[in-house]
């Protein structure tokens, strides 16, 4: 293996919820390794400032504002993409929502949002861009799941519910895909500092849980997600499929 096979240069990556947070984090990591981004989400204005970000650290960037939750919206999107920009080589689903609740309790709507963001997303965007893999004869999925598709903790049931199923769905990915010479593997993040999080980061009590909970003491930072994107999407990881990767400083691992 040399450090070639890391590189990502004349490939095209989409990564979808991309304007911030994680997504964003991801997107830079697959730029910085030579990668096209494709950078998405709902909000054009948000994406357009994350765009000048990437594009001020000389990473070749495109921007494509569509709803992953409407399939129509969404398939015509993809098509204009590889029409414009080119083949998606690399996918990465990253768009995703949390809503708290008392399960007893939880309205039928948010839990309707919340599968149709976390989980039905992927179905729609994956599906036409698989299409285009396998008439290629090869890809790159990158699932993004959560330390909640092993664990679950109080008031997140369906969120909970939502990335198990992502799990899922990326093992069923691979056992579909994988002769198609299409890798989908999954990246499980642990509790990260985020501007979705930054609430939770504030509070004292719950930091100190984490800190406590995580082996290594602290939250995760978002920069610390990028190498094992990197090597999900490139050549260095051609024959591995269907595994989830979690990133969580030990906290699934210890008791």
């Amino acid at each position: 293996m040399t450090i070639d096979q890391f590189s990502l240069a004349g490939k095209n990556a989409l990564v979808t919820g991309s304007s911030r947070g994680i997504g964003l984090a991801l997107a830079r990591a697959l730029g910085s390794a030579g990668a096209s981004v494709i950078l998405n989400g709902r909000d054009g204005e948000r994406l357009q400032q994350a765009a000048a970000q990437l594009e001020g650290e000389d990473i070749a960037v495109t921007v494509a504002s569509f709803d992953v939750t409407d399939r129509e919206q969404t398939a015509r999107q993809i098509a204009a993409i590889e029409a414009d920009v080119g083949a998606v080589d690399i996918l990465v689903n990253n768009a995703g929502m949390q809503h708290r609740g008392e399960l007893q309790d939880f309205e039928f709507a948010d839990w309707d949002r919340i599968m149709d963001l976390n989980l039905n997303s992927i179905f729609n965007v994956t599906r036409p861009v698989a299409r285009g893999m396998i008439a290629r004869g090869g890809g790159k999925i990158i699932n993004i799941c959560s330390i909640q598709s092993r664990l679950a903790r109080p008031n997140i049931a369906p969120y909970t519910a939502s990335k198990h199923a992502v799990q899922g769905l990326t093992r069923g990915m691979c056992a579909d895909w994988a002769r198609h010479n299409i890798q989908a593997n999954g990246i499980a993040p642990g509790y990260f500092d985020t501007e979705l999080t930054a609430a939770l980061v504030a509070d004292p009590e719950f930091s100190a849980w984490v800190s406590k909970r995580t082996p290594a003491g602290r939250w995760g930072r978002v920069d610390e997600l990028g190498g094992a994107a990197i090597f999900l999407a490139s050549a260095a990881s051609d024959f591995v499929n269907g595994q989830v990767l979690f990133i969580d400083g030990g906290m699934s691992s210890a008791v």
